[in-house]
């Protein structure tokens, strides 16, 4: 009794739906993975401390937003009454002008909720403010 015929040979095959698989998802691995790239939409210089306590020069004549400790932001000396970006760019573009190779200096009291900090950032981000510094201070400066 013959089970199998001698005619009959099974030629191997390569599956391509195995192969197509392995290859959406490597894909999509690399897709993912190369979005996590940090891209800022503005250049933050932030001030380090020196080994020897030098003082940081200041820039000449920057643009000065000031966040006190209850979130109400001021630039070039006049209070923003909203505190949302719209109103806060119109403030920064009145004062700056046209100049946005202006250094701007923010300083920030340092219970100040962060969101105000995110916001001024916001505001002169998109007017194309570049060369921003947070302004801070030394340890011993606190005691």
């Amino acid at each position: 009794m013959k089970i199998g015929s001698a005619n009959s040979h099974d030629e191997p095959e390569i599956g391509l739906i195995p192969l197509i698989d392995v290859m959406l998802t490597l894909i999509i691995f690399f897709v993912i993975t190369t979005t996590f790239m940090d891209r800022s939409a503005m250049k933050i210089s932030l001030p380090q401390q020196s080994a020897k306590n030098e003082v940081a020069q200041a820039p000449k004549d920057p643009l000065t937003v000031i966040i006190d400790g209850e979130g109400r932001t001021f630039v070039g000396g006049g209070e923003v009454l909203k505190t949302d970006v719209d109103s806060l760019r119109e403030a920064i573009a009145k004062v700056a002008g046209d100049d946005k190779n202006r250094p701007v200096v923010l300083r920030a009291d340092a219970k100040t909720p962060h969101q105000s900090v995110v916001t001024a950032m916001d505001a002169l981000g998109q007017l194309g403010f570049a060369r921003l510094s947070i302004a801070t201070t030394t340890a011993e400066a606190k005691k």
